[in-house]
């Protein structure tokens, strides 16, 4: 008979972006009376970087933990977005069951399916909450009806398709097991029953030999790098001489300095931990993601985590243009070095190669968001840089060279089907899916080579007029695709001067395309002022100020007004980028350059490129 433990019980959280996992966990928390009641709590409590709360996305797993009668409850809310699904991966290891939310009226979302494909890989025990069961159009049966067919082709065994339903409103703080809104009950209790109910028990094999494997990892600048993971079997203690298990087949002994356990939004420090508990220990310098620790004398590792391999790639550069070190703080090729070891320290699905020069790196990650959030933190801590197009990696897969495919989902209105079928096509997409549920919106499912989605956001926004939605996530590697897929069809405008851009200027070349800045910011020669009408890139001064002499013209009595510049986010400046320019990111600047920024040097390097091709 094995024996378990019941006083605990592990679970990770899994929802698509925006479905309200972060929210229900607030709730979760308060109810639970894991707070004092005079102890202040934020809205999003578990959301803790600055980024993640403007943004209203999860970008690292969080631990926290409730007490609920009698039995401790480790949640883990994990990132719903793609680009972070080498965290996902990871949690379902050390969890025994999973809440999946979904969104009552949204339904399955492309990164419902993938961080269930996750859970359900793992054998866990899913229970399900529809969030948000308090929305006008919501439409809880048939999202119900949704879940159970995506579980079948999951190909969930019998048994996880027996899951709970619960009936939900993070928002209300209340839940309910039937679908009808007027039944919600004023608390959430039923979730923590179903919890304690359906979710397995750890197995409690505290007697035998420790195995503890690392799935996270932390950083402090006290006590160096934090391992977090589960115990698996045994017990670990405060002082205790332990092996680490290294990915290499090497093994190094160390003495455990710290554990830690975490209640509510805390960690606090305990001197040991059993078969089942969620910790966080120091002590070890070089402590790595799926490493295992065990007692000395019994070495005996458990299988290696997998980690999803970087997609993207882009170089990052030291800053080198005309206006280079006047925002930043840190601007030296050794400052960005470190920044980048840093963030090595606690992301595993980040590569740094060298390039043949210091002042540049190849910088890979699992998608654009990966690589933007990586850019607009080192840029909110004072660092000046500047980045090239985001590329896909290529591999060589049985000698064939591969691409990442990617699964897209998108819903619009029915007029604009044709226009996205047809922007698909020209990105070499081929279509899955079309369904028409009668209520204006379509919902198109394709498969895209990951290359054609760079830089689509943005014609796609302009194609649906903003009421569009859509979602990707990585599907496979397949052999590429031949020709050329997306990229940018139109030229740009370059300033041919450096100066202060002036109304009489801008209004001089506003016909001639779309303009990017407002009178009265500095420019210099060779940066992007704005986007051509036409594919070639053009030359123009924006700097002109208007003669002052006192020859009046025939014109003088009309007053112009100018159009609004398009100021572009760091994302959309990235995905606007071509492959001779370059995104120079500073704490207060996001400026579009040319590689080469003098005129004549660009178009010699261009003819000899020209040349070359035609030889």
């Amino acid at each position: 008979m094995t024996n378990l433990r019941q006083d605990l019980r592990n679970i990770a959280i899994i929802a698509h972006v925006d479905h309200g996992k972060t929210t229900l966990v607030d709730q979760l928390l308060k109810q639970s009376g894991t707070f004092r009641s005079n102890e202040h709590v934020d809205e999003r409590a578990m959301d803790s970087g600055d980024i993640e709360r403007e943004r209203g996305i999860t970008i690292l797993a969080k631990n926290t933990a409730i007490q609920y009668k009698d039995t401790k409850i480790n949640i883990l809310d994990t990132p719903g977005h793609a680009d972070f699904g080498g965290e996902v991966e990871r949690i379902m290891k050390m969890v025994d069951g999973v809440l999946l939310i979904v969104d009552a009226y949204e339904g399955c979302m492309p990164q419902t399916r993938f961080v269930l494909k996750k859970a359900l890989e793992q054998n866990i025990k899913p229970i399900v909450i529809v969030n948000k069961i308090d929305r006008d159009f919501a439409r809880p049966a048939e999202v119900v009806d949704e879940v159970l067919e995506l579980f079948i082709e999951l190909e969930a065994n019998d048994e996880q398709l027996e899951f709970p339903v619960i009936y939900a409103s993070g928002i209300n703080g209340t839940a309910s097991i039937s679908d009808d809104p007027a039944d919600q009950e004023e608390n959430m209790q039923v979730i923590y029953d179903a919890i304690v109910e359906k979710i397995p028990a750890p197995v409690d094999n505290s007697e035998e030999p420790l195995q503890f494997q690392v799935s996270l990892l932390d950083y402090n600048d006290y006590v160096g790098r934090i391992g977090i993971g589960r115990v698996f079997r045994g017990t670990m203690e405060v002082g205790q001489q332990v092996s680490l298990m290294k990915l290499d087949g090497s093994i190094k002994n160390f003495r455990v300095t710290k554990i830690f356990g975490f209640m509510g939004l805390k960690r606090v420090e305990i001197q040991t931990a059993s078969a089942g508990d969620l910790i966080a220990i120091s002590g070890m310098e070089d402590i790595n993601v799926g490493e295992t620790i065990c007692p000395v004398e019994h070495p005996d590792a458990l299988p290696i985590l997998h980690i999803d391999e970087p997609t993207l790639q882009m170089t990052f550069l030291v800053n080198n243009s005309p206006f280079a070190g006047r925002e930043g703080k840190w601007v030296t090729s050794r400052k960005i070095q470190e920044r980048l070891d840093a963030q090595l320290q606690t992301d595993v699905s980040l590569r740094v190669d060298p390039t043949d020069s210091p002042d540049a790196w190849i910088v890979s990650g699992r998608g654009e968001l990966h690589l933007s959030i990586l850019i607009e933190n080192m840029r909110r801590e004072g660092f000046e840089l500047q980045v090239s197009k985001p590329e896909v990696i290529v591999k060589l897969v049985d000698g064939v060279r591969c691409e990442p495919v990617e699964r897209v989902q998108i819903d619009v209105p029915e007029e604009n089907v044709g226009s996205i079928i047809e922007s698909m096509g020209a990105r070499k997409g081929e279509m899955l899916d079309m369904i028409n549920n009668g209520s204006g919106q379509v919902r198109l499912v394709f498969l895209v080579p990951a290359r054609g989605l760079i830089g689509y956001t943005t014609e796609f926004l302009t194609l649906t007029r903003g009421y569009g939605i859509i979602n990707h996530t990585f599907e496979e590697y397949k052999p590429m695709a031949a020709g050329r897929v997306g990229g940018r069809s139109k030229g740009v405008l370059v300033s041919m001067e450096t100066g202060t851009a002036s109304t009489y200027g801008i209004l001089g070349v506003e016909d001639r395309g779309t303009i990017f800045v407002e009178p009265g910011t500095e420019i210099y020669e060779g940066m992007i002022v704005g986007e051509h009408t036409r594919d070639n890139d053009l030359t123009i001064n924006i700097t002109k100020v208007k003669a002052a002499n006192n020859i009046r013209s025939a014109n003088k009595e009309q007053t112009t007004t100018l159009k609004k510049p398009r100021l572009m986010t760091l994302e959309e400046s990235l995905e606007y980028l071509n492959d001779d320019e370059y995104c120079e990111v500073t704490p207060e600047s996001i400026r579009l350059r040319k590689k080469i920024l003098e005129k004549n040097e660009r178009e010699r390097v261009t003819k000899k490129k020209k040349s070359a091709e035609l030889e």
